[in-house]
């Protein structure tokens, strides 16, 4: 239902507004022109949901990674249906997210402009950092720099610091009459010099590409740039991860039970094996160390033909656990296989009371995994499959840590503690604090609702909330 709502942009009124009065092209029937006939992986497509933006539905643009005439690429797209494409805060860290995406894995990286340029009243929180607006250009610099192409289309309005979106791309398309190109609007122009001028006088298609020379390619029409830029990348000369058909067994399980088996309950240990036999090519499962360790289990395995190194929870992250998959992971690094984490930290139990089970303790064991992880050089991809709780989180790959990917499945929580253990008001030994019970049950509150899977998406903390049975395609 919320994907459903974001896909509807700004609403009926405003895509009324953007596709009869404007006469432009809807972004998702953008996409449909620009890439092959295939699926792509929209990312973070909830990013943005109900942060306190008014009535902001989402961040204003789509990214994702898709073909295009065969080559693996990053898009950026405005959606100017949501407040005229302005950027809002969250719209910088979803298009600073693709661009890193982008370098990571040297892909084509494609920028639909369609934008009013930055929302002022929030100036502050996306314009003087070093992580806000101003970082996509000094990305864009440093990929050219390293030989990773990038292209755009202007197919409506780039105005203010925008216009040096298409302008440091490679190669840019304008649309005539409805791709504008400038620093400041006729209206400023008013403003300061009291001269009227049209937008296409000031910076439309056939000024660009007849005059500044800052667009490469005039197009008539929407159709026609798309066409264009297709034909811009099937020229670019590069491929650089070419691919080989591999054949692959499916699961012998159906992938929709995993629907029936993600976890909704914590405090009980789902084994995690059923999970892994509806993932893996032919239920295979080469597991590693299984008789040690066991509430951590980890072992090689095949996706789609390809061979990957498994690290998935299976209750507490024990001493023993955290040593086994430490071994695993510097066994993945030295051998350049990629690693899949599947995430379902168990709740912290009681600590131990006396003296002799210290050394138990999985501290420094843990911080030992979190070296291994933090330094193997290969591939990872996090998968919450169920909680994401503390320091066991990080030592399973989470955000911090940087994996190539996160996604969520929609029963995921992630938070430094459960807040569904939370019982009674902890005690202060014989003194008067006994707290405050109102307190507790606010702070509860919050905590449930800043745990949900749809919280932590909306603010971009990881790459989009999947349903479970789409997991190997993702």
């Amino acid at each position: 239902e919320l994907l459903e709502m974001v896909s509807k942009g700004g609403g009926e009124n405003a895509i009324l507004r953007h596709t009869q009065r404007n006469k432009k092209l809807f972004v998702r029937e953008r996409l449909k022109l620009l890439l092959d006939d295939e699926p792509f992986l929209e990312l973070s497509p909830l990013a943005g949901l109900s942060l306190p933006y008014g009535d902001v539905p989402a961040a204003g643009c789509l990214t994702g990674i898709g073909k295009i005439c065969g080559v693996w690429c990053v898009f950026t797209a405005n959606d100017a249906t949501v407040k005229g494409g302005t950027i809002y805060p969250i719209g910088v860290k979803k298009q600073l997210r693709a661009q890193e995406i982008a370098l990571q894995n040297r892909l084509c990286s494609v920028y639909l402009a369609d934008s009013g340029g930055a929302f002022l009243p929030l100036q502050s929180e996306l314009f003087p950092d070093k992580l806000h607006g101003g970082r996509v250009f000094y990305n864009e610099a440093i990929m050219s720099a390293m030989r990773i192409p990038q292209v755009a289309v202007v197919c409506g309005s780039c105005v203010a610091g925008g216009a040096y979106l298409p302008t440091m791309a490679e190669e840019a398309v304008i649309i005539d009459k409805i791709g504008t190109l400038f620093l400041a609007g006729p209206p400023l122009v008013k403003a300061a010099t009291g001269e009227d001028v049209s937008p296409e006088d000031l910076g439309g298609a056939r000024l660009h590409s007849k005059v500044s020379g800052c667009s490469d390619h005039f197009a008539s029409s929407e159709k026609e740039a798309y066409e264009c830029i297709r034909n811009v990348i099937s020229t670019l000369n590069y491929d650089p991860l070419p691919e080989e058909v591999v054949e692959h067994d499916s699961p012998l399980y159906s992938s929709d039970e995993l629907l029936g088996l993600a976890p909704r309950d914590y405090r009980c240990t789902l084994p995690v094996k059923l999970i892994l036999s509806r993932l893996m090519d032919g239920s295979r499962f080469q597991e590693f160390k299984a008789n040690y360790g066991t509430t951590l289990v980890t072992g090689f395995g095949h996706v789609e033909g390809h061979l990957v190194g498994v690290v998935a929870n299976n209750g507490e992250l024990s001493h023993d656990a955290s040593l086994k998959g430490s071994h695993f992971v510097q066994l993945c690094s030295q051998r350049s296989i990629p690693i899949l984490f599947f995430q379902n930290t168990a709740p912290h139990t009681a600590q131990p009371t006396s003296v002799s089970q210290v050394g138990h303790l999985p501290l420094k064991a843990q911080a030992s995994m979190m070296a291994a992880v933090a330094c193997a050089a290969v591939p990872k991809i996090t998968i919450v499959i169920g909680g994401c709780y503390g320091n066991e989180s990080y030592v399973m790959c989470g955000r911090s840590f940087s994996p190539n990917f996160l996604f969520l499945w929609p029963n995921a929580r992630v938070a430094l503690v459960d807040s569904r253990h939370f019982s009674t008001v902890p005690q202060a030994g014989d003194s008067d604090c006994t707290g405050d019970e109102s307190e507790l049950k606010h702070l509860k509150e919050k905590l449930e609702e800043e745990s949900s899977a749809f919280y932590s998406s909306a603010r971009l903390w990881d790459d989009g909330v999947i349903l479970p049975q789409n997991t190997r395609k993702v």
